[in-house]
Formats: structure tokens, C-alpha cells, sequence
């Protein structure tokens, strides 16, 4: 790859100390036109693709060593040693089998977790804004080449190293690469040649933030050839993350470790003191050592998160953290925008209000022009005077087709209404070319753009921004005949009571100003003549009103933080079903600032609405509720937002409108920016966090019961039950396969209708843990009482009397996977049974236990012999004991349950279909 034209060159001049006009002869390219399709074809074969260099995944033969580096392999081994040093041939090249078995079960489930988390990466794409063949597009990221005029927004992430060709109010977060915690002033002018990269301000770098301001850049570095990718050369390997849940899994894997070696010893101890052979009990603490450490639980887990990130990613929500999967399921309030997320963020002028008249404009906001003369711009010279702020002041891009457009969509909306208006930005450009702009200014609540006056000397500044402050800025206003009026108090508070008219409406309401000043760098906020308001609409999302009522349901409270008017946050909440009633309770920003003030600070965890909030105002917000014990899902979209996303529990960043600086500080990004996503998204948080709970429960009880059954043996002084072998065959076959089904799970559909689970809760409660002991202790019994009536009811003895007890062990612990069925459900038609994994996982462990008995050589390796009729009726009928048992209990507590349910408190959720009851 080429060196990057970013940095020195030999007695070459850097790139940073040389104009613009300079910078630009170098990469061959006119910053007005851009690069042509073809010359951006031929740069991207030489530089290659715009992207760094990525850390390698794990390969394959990587993830096979990793699987012989456990504890569960070191017993094996030992037990293989054990075998053959005691002359057991047979046994040690059984157990060598196993071992190789089970790693390769371990291989391809991580294979393919790793695999499918690769592929789900690859779903989302940064997209740039650049100048080519003389207009603007957006191309993929990592399209970007030397020489490409990349053009910026607040809120955008630099894709690529570039040179500032021109800049307004330019800020910079450049903390990921200098580790300077303020944002960066930037200027086009060129820094000394020696100057160090922090300090280089007419450059942009990969990976940092624009914070403030425009910009237009010409490339000069992409993929490794960036300061970015440098330092990435540094950097060898990445480190995995590792979520809270697979830390409490690993926790809780270490515990029982060292407790199923205690087991065994003991067991191993009593067996040899009670006159049973050295070898077999060695072999046999061994085998219990391994079948009572759930191995299988790091896999699955790894397994059931990486599907379940599957799933969101179809229901249009991608995750930047997979932490984020566990949290999810906990929500229990999700703080969300309005525009986009509970609208449809497909905005049209509809309304326009001037000083002596109010123009009515068709549903496509511009048609009206065309059906009402009374209403046309040319003959309106104050309608007309609103139409052209509207689009000066403006950083869209409008397609073709006139719907769609590169850019926030109300100033695509606004750039329709010129054409309709027959002012079309291009034509207005022509007469009045742009000098510089201010861009939009969070804390005063406008942007601005200067222009040339037309047809003479001096400039004309247009204005637009929320009514309030651009009225409080305006000294006039601009009558029907085009003359300029004085603005007194009570007419500005006559303007402000009609926007507040229009937002009660539903609609978004914009106020529009200009000022003709007689140089280019007078203050854009002084002596505005007012010119009137715009009311846009953007109609509510159909789908959001059914998605709060799931919320509802959920124990899930939504609640609106706008930056919008109050009367129209209000009147959209009312059409979505957020509230209802004449007058909800509704906050403004202001109010939050007096209250932060006050001794005692008010009460808002009430409060469904907050409007006009400023993003100072959302982080307060949010660790407020945190601190009253709340789990907060945000959304946002802005480069302001990304505060208060980091600040969430979980932030939601929109995929299509959110800036790249939003959705790299959240934890997800929905890819269609409805807030029924978000629902969908904690549904299948609960259901991930559920199935996990249900496999961990079915490991454990099986284990429980494998234990048992030997160590109560080896206590009564009964024959054992099982051999070490066929404790290591049931180990594989009927823990590893069931628990993979139950990682599959689609879920309870009523999983929405119960309160969100404590997220300090640990996997597995008191009630959990005593339902294990309680699962394992039946089990266990009903082998035992197997094994007691095979011998002396039926006569058998020897291999064949331990096969019974084998295989009521095995079909008891299949039978037991129907035990995780969540609380409530039905009997018959539940989680469990509706998940066709669960049943395809019974058919084959059923087949492998059959291959256990009749199967040549198995049965001999595994000293099995054919049961009979009479012994497969006593497997059958002692296998079931156990589920008839677990389900009449958990019919009975089901019962309960509801007489108790009266009223639900948080966190009765957290035992759903891991305790069996």
C-alpha cells in the first residue's frame, strides 16, 4: 500500500503547513468538483480499501487447542493414566475417546459462536458524505480514497486522515487519539511543519469526533496509512470481552469444581473403605469429578448470546456490546426521543405563520402553492422572504425524486418547500453564494448562514431555530407588503402564544429570521427581523401505540425526553398512548435547572413527558433514576446524545438519522429507528437471560443427580449404579445436547407480561438452587429404587442389573429437559415443548443410548447388555417418576402463585423457568 500523503516526504513540505489551494494540487483534485467515479476507482486499486488492519478472529485450530485447556481435560487425562496403570486397556482408550468427543462437541459450538459473531459485525456500515463527479453522495466508509472532498457535520466521525479546505465553527473531539479531553478548535489555516499531532489543526484524523460545526476536507490518508492506523500497528491483539453474566458463569464454574473434587474424594474414600476395588473407585471419583463440573456451561452461554444477538439483529437491532444482552431483559425504564422514534421522521411543512396570515400547504407541505394563487410565493413578498431562509439556512442535500434527500430530514422538508415555492437552493446559491456559516448552537437553540446581499453590496444573514430564542433575538418583523415592522414585547409574546397554538397542533414548529448586515463576520444573532413560523408535521409511528402498551405490561415505563416544544411532545404522546387525560404532567428543561437548585429536590419518577431538555438535562435525568434503583434504556441520535448514551444502562442509538458519534457510544443501534424495536429487543434480552437460566438449571440438576446416585450408593454400601464410563457417556450425550436445545429457545410469549428481573439477582436463587438439590435428590432415588427391584424383583445382576440403572439415569435426565418449562405455563404447550430443538436433541440422545446397548462394540466398551422387555418397562416407568413428580409440583406452585399474585412485586419474574416450580 501506498504511503500516506498525510505525512513528510522526504524535503517535501507537510501536507498540514501548506494552503488548502496547496493540499489540493497535491492529491489532484478541484475541492468544488471532487473526484471523478472513474479516478475514485483507480485511487481505491492503488490505496486500497479505507479500513484498518483487524485483529484476527481465533481460528480454527486455535479454538481446538483451547478446548484441551480445561480442567474437565485434565481429569480425563488422569483418568486415561489411572486406566492404562492398572492394565485397563479398554478403559483407558474409552476414556481418551470420550475426552476427543467431548472437545470436539466444545470445537464446533464455539466454531460456530465465533463465526456467527464475525457475521454479525459485518451487518453495520459507516457511510461518508463526499463531493464526486461535482455532487454530493454517500459512499461506504471504507470507499474513502486520497483526494475524495469529504464533507462534515456535527455528530459525524472522521472516517479518514484530511486537510480542512474550509471550516465553521469547527470542533473536534480528538480524546481516542491524543487523549485531549476538550473538543479541539480547527482552522483551514496552515501549522508550522514541526508541529506535534495535537496540535496540527488544520488536519482531521481517522477515529476522531466532530463535535461542533462544518467542515469540507480533503483526504489524505486512509486505512493503515492514517495516524489512527499507526497506532493500531502497535496493537497485536485485542482483548475479549467478557460480560458480567460470563464472569458469574465463571465464578460459578470455579465453585463447582472445587466442590465435585471434594465429592469424589469422599466418595472414593468410603468406596475403598467399604471393600471395594482401588481401581474401580479411583476411576470412579474420577468420572464423578467430571460428570459433576458443568463443562458445557461456558460454551452454551457463548452459544445462546451470539444467537440471541442473532435475533435482534432481524428485528433491526444490532448490538455494539454483548453485555448489553443481559441488561436488556432488566430494563425498566426507557427514556426516548419523539422525533423518528415514536414519529415516522417524514416531515412536511404544513403550516407557515406570517405576520398578518396563516398559509394552509397541502400534505406533501408545497402543493398548496400550486392549487391556491392567493398563496403564491412571487407575489407574497413576505411568504417568499420565509420560503428563502428556509432553504439558505440549510446543510440538506435533496434527491431527484424530491422525497428523499442526504440530511436531517426537516431541513430535506424544508428544501422541498422551496421547490414547490419555485426557490430552489441551487438557483438561490446563484444570486446570493454563501460565505460562511454558523452551525446550530445547542445552548442558543439557532444556526445561520451569511450570504452575499443580492444585486448589491453588503451581506444578508438568514436565521432559523426554535421559536422562542429566535423570537427573543428578533427587534422586527416582516409584514405582508415586505416592510419591516417593530417587534415590541407584547407582539413577541402575541408570536410566541401562536407557537404554542401550532405545537399544541402536533406540530414541530421552526421560526425563520434574517438580518442584512455590511460585513461578512457581524454577529448572525443581533437585530433579527422576524419573518414568520413553520409548523411541520411528522405523523406518529402506527405501531408505537401497541409497542407502549407491551411496555405497560412488561413493568417497563416509557418516558419522553424532547428537545422539542411542549405542546407538541404533548400532542404526539396523546396519539401514541403515552398519556391520557386533558393535562399530563409535563417538565420543561427550566424547570429541571430551578428544581436541581432547591434544598429538596422535586419528585419527577412520575412524570411521562419532559420537553425542551438540553443534553446536560438528560444526563442529570438519567442518574437520577438510576439512583432510585432503575435499570434506563436512552435513545438518541444526536452527537449531543452520546452523554447521556454512555451515561445509560443500555443506549439506543438510531441506525438511519443518529449521527456515527451517537452510535458508537451506544450499546445499540436499531437499524430502522423504531421504538418497537427497542420492545422487541428487552423481549429477546429476557428470553436470552431466561434460556441461559434454563440450561444452567438442567446442567446442574443432571450433574446433581449423577453425583448422588454413586456417592449415596458408596454411603449405603449398595453396588454402584454406574460405571466411570457410563457416567462419561451420560456426561456427553444427555448434558451437553439438551442443554444446546434449551439455549435455543424462542421463549415464553408471555414473556412481556411479567416485571423486569432484579439485574443484581444472581443466576440462580436460593429457590433455584434448593429446586436443583430437590430435582436431583428424586432422580437419584428413582435410579436407586431401579437398580433395588432389577435385582431382586426381576433377578438381574451384574451388567445387566447396572445397565437398568444406566439407563433409567439417562432417560430421567432427557424426560427432566420438560422440568425448565417456564412458570405458568401450560402443561402440555410451552416453551419447552413448542422448541423443536428440545425434541430433535431427545430423538438423538435416544438413538445414542439405544447404539449404548445394542450397538457392537459399544455395548462392550460400556459393559451394557440388552435390558429386556421387562427391564425397559421398570427404565420407563422409574424414568418417569421424576418428571411426574417435578410437574405436579410445579401445577401445585403454579397455583399458589396465582392466589398470591394480588400484587406483583419487582423481581417476581426472576425465578421464571429455572426453578422448576
Amino acid at each position: 500500500m501506498a504511503s500516506s500523503p498525510s505525512a513528510p516526504r522526504g524535503p517535501e513540505e507537510p501536507i498540514w503547513s501548506t494552503s488548502p489551494a496547496a493540499a489540493a494540487r497535491r492529491l489532484s483534485v478541484d475541492p468544488e468538483a471532487g473526484l471523478s467515479t472513474q479516478d475514485a476507482r483507480e485511487r481505491l486499486g492503488t490505496h486500497g480499501l479505507n479500513r484498518l488492519r483487524e485483529v484476527k478472529p481465533p481460528s480454527a485450530w486455535r479454538i481446538l487447542f483451547d478446548q484441551f485447556a480445561s480442567v474437565i481435560v485434565a481429569l480425563l487425562a488422569v483418568a486415561a493414566v489411572v486406566a492404562y496403570a492398572f492394565g485397563e486397556w479398554l478403559d483407558g482408550t474409552a476414556i481418551l475417546t470420550v475426552l476427543a468427543l467431548n472437545s470436539l462437541i466444545g470445537f464446533v459450538t464455539e466454531h460456530r459462536a465465533v463465526r456467527s459473531m464475525e457475521a454479525l459485525r459485518s451487518l453495520g456500515s459507516v457511510r461518508a458524505r463526499v463531493r464526486r463527479d461535482g455532487r454530493e453522495v454517500e459512499v461506504p466508509a471504507t470507499q474513502l480514497v486520497p483526494g475524495d472532498v469529504l464533507l462534515l457535520d456535527a455528530g459525524d466521525v472522521v472516517t479518514a486522515d484530511a486537510r480542512l479546505c474550509a471550516a465553521s465553527n469547527l470542533e473536534v473531539d480528538e480524546s481516542a487519539l491524543t487523549g485531549e479531553s476538550l473538543p479541539v478548535r480547527k482552522s483551514v489555516e496552515p501549522t508550522a511543519a514541526d508541529a506535534p499531532l495535537a496540535e496540527r489543526t488544520s488536519m482531521l484524523f481517522k477515529g476522531t469526533a466532530v463535535t461542533r460545526g462544518t467542515a469540507e476536507s480533503v483526504v489524505t490518508g486512509t486505512g493503515m496509512d492514517t495516524e489512527l492506523g499507526r497506532i493500531a500497528r502497535l496493537v497485536q491483539e485485542a482483548e475479549k470481552e467478557v460480560t458480567p453474566l460470563e464472569k458469574r458463569l465463571a465464578s460459578l464454574g470455579r465453585w463447582l469444581v472445587w466442590a465435585a473434587v471434594g465429592i469424589a474424594a469422599v466418595t472414593a474414600l468410603v468406596g475403598i473403605a467399604a471393600g471395594k476395588p482401588a481401581f474401580l473407585m479411583i476411576e470412579t471419583a474420577i468420572a464423578l469429578a467430571v460428570a459433576a463440573i458443568p463443562e458445557g456451561l461456558p460454551i452454551v452461554a457463548t452459544m445462546a448470546l451470539a444467537r440471541g444477538m442473532w435475533r435482534m439483529a432481524r428485528k433491526h437491532a444490532l448490538l455494539n456490546r454483548l453485555s448489553a444482552v443481559e441488561t436488556l431483559g432488566a430494563t425498566t425504564v426507557i427514556f426516548t426521543d419523539k422525533t423518528g422514534t415514536l414519529t415516522e421522521n417524514r416531515m412536511d411543512v404544513r403550516v407557515i405563520a406570517l405576520a398578518d396570515s396563516l398559509v394552509q400547504l397541502g400534505a406533501d407541505g408545497g402543493r398548496g402553492f400550486r392549487e391556491n394563487g392567493d398563496v403564491d410565493p412571487r407575489s407574497n413578498p413576505a411568504l417568499r422572504a420565509a420560503v428563502e431562509v428556509a432553504v439558505l439556512c440549510n446543510n440538506a442535500t435533496l434527491a431527484t425524486d424530491l422525497r428523499r434527500g442526504i440530511g436531517d430530514p426537516m431541513e430535506v422538508a424544508l428544501l422541498r418547500l422551496g421547490v414547490a415555492a419555485g426557490l430552489a437552493r441551487e438557483t438561490l446559491l446563484e444570486a446570493s453564494p454563501e460565505v460562511r456559516q454558523e452551525a446550530f448552537d445547542a445552548a442558543r437553540l439557532m444556526m445561520a448562514t451569511v450570504h452575499r446581499a443580492p444585486g448589491g453590496p453588503g451581506y444578508r444573514i438568514a436565521v432559523k431555530g426554535a421559536a422562542e430564542a429566535v423570537i427573543a433575538a428578533s427587534t422586527s418583523v416582516l409584514d405582508a407588503m415586505g416592510q419591516r415592522a417593530a417587534l415590541g414585547p407584547a407582539d413577541r409574546e402575541r408570536w410566541m402564544q401562536r407557537g404554542h397554538e401550532l405545537a399544541s397542533d402536533g406540530l414541530r414548529v421552526l421560526a425563520v429570521a434574517r438580518r442584512d448586515a455590511p460585513a461578512g463576520d457581524a454577529e448572525p444573532y443581533e437585530d433579527l427581523t422576524l419573518l414568520g413560523l413553520l409548523g411541520l408535521a411528522d405523523p406518529p409511528r402506527p405501531e408505537v401505540r401497541g409497542a407502549i402498551a407491551a411496555c405497560r405490561a412488561a413493568g417497563i415505563r416509557v418516558v419522553m425526553v424532547t428537545g422539542d416544544h411542549a405542546g407538541t411532545a404533548v400532542a404526539i404522546a396523546r396519539a401514541v398512548g403515552l398519556v391520557e387525560g386533558e393535562c399530563p404532567r409535563v417538565v420543561v428543561g427550566a424547570d429541571l435547572e430551578r428544581a436541581a437548585g432547591e434544598a429538596e429536590p422535586a419528585d419527577f419518577s412520575s412524570v411521562p413527558i419532559f420537553a425542551r431538555v438540553t443534553p446536560e438535562q438528560k444526563l442529570a435525568l438519567i442518574a437520577a433514576f438510576q439512583r432510585m434503583g432503575h435499570v434506563v434504556a436512552m435513545t438518541g441520535d444526536g452527537v449531543n446524545d452520546a452523554p447521556a448514551l454512555r451515561k445509560a444502562d443500555i443506549g439506543v442509538a438510531m441506525g438511519r438519522r443518529g449521527t456515527q458519534v451517537a452510535r458508537e457510544a451506544a450499546d445499540m443501534v436499531l437499524t430502522d429507528d423504531a421504538f418497537a424495536s427497542i420492545v422487541a429487543a428487552v423481549a429477546q434480552g429476557r428470553i436470552i437471560f431466561d434460556n441461559i437460566r434454563k440450561f444452567v438449571f438442567y446442567l446442574l440438576s443432571c450433574n446433581v443427580s449423577e453425583v448422588l446416585v454413586v456417592s449415596l450408593a458408596a454411603l449405603i454400601g449398595a453396588p454402584l449404579p454406574l460405571l466411570p464410563l457410563q457416567i462419561l457417556f451420560l456426561n456427553l450425550v444427555t448434558d451437553v445436547f439438551p442443554a444446546l436445545a434449551l439455549s435455543f429457545g424462542e421463549g415464553d410469549p408471555g414473556i412481556l407480561r411479567h416485571p423486569p428481573r432484579d439485574p443484581r439477582e444472581p443466576i440462580l436463587t436460593r429457590r433455584a438452587w434448593l429446586a436443583i438439590g430437590g430435582f436431583g435428590l428424586v432422580i437419584s432415588a428413582s435410579v436407586l429404587v431401579a437398580l433395588h427391584l432389577a435385582r431382586s424383583w426381576l433377578g438381574y445382576s451384574g451388567p445387566r442389573a447396572v445397565t437398568v440403572s444406566f439407563l433409567t439415569l439417562a432417560a430421567a435426565q432427557l424426560w427432566h429437559v420438560f422440568d425448565a418449562r417456564a412458570k405458568g405455563a401450560g402443561l402440555l404447550r410451552n416453551d419447552v415443548t413448542r422448541n423443536p430443538w428440545v425434541l430433535c436433541a431427545i430423538v438423538l440422545c435416544a438413538l445414542l443410548l439405544l447404539a449404548s446397548v445394542y450397538l457392537p462394540g459399544l455395548g462392550e466398551v460400556l459393559s451394557t447388555e440388552a435390558p429386556g422387555p421387562a427391564g425397559w418397562a421398570l427404565v420407563a416407568v422409574m424414568s418417569l417418576v421424576p418428571l411426574v413428580l417435578g410437574q405436579a409440583w410445579m401445577v401445585v406452585g403454579s397455583i399458589r402463585a396465582k392466589r398470591a399474585r394480588t400484587s406483583p412485586a419487582r423481581g417476581d419474574y426472576a425465578l421464571r423457568g429455572t426453578d422448576g416450580a
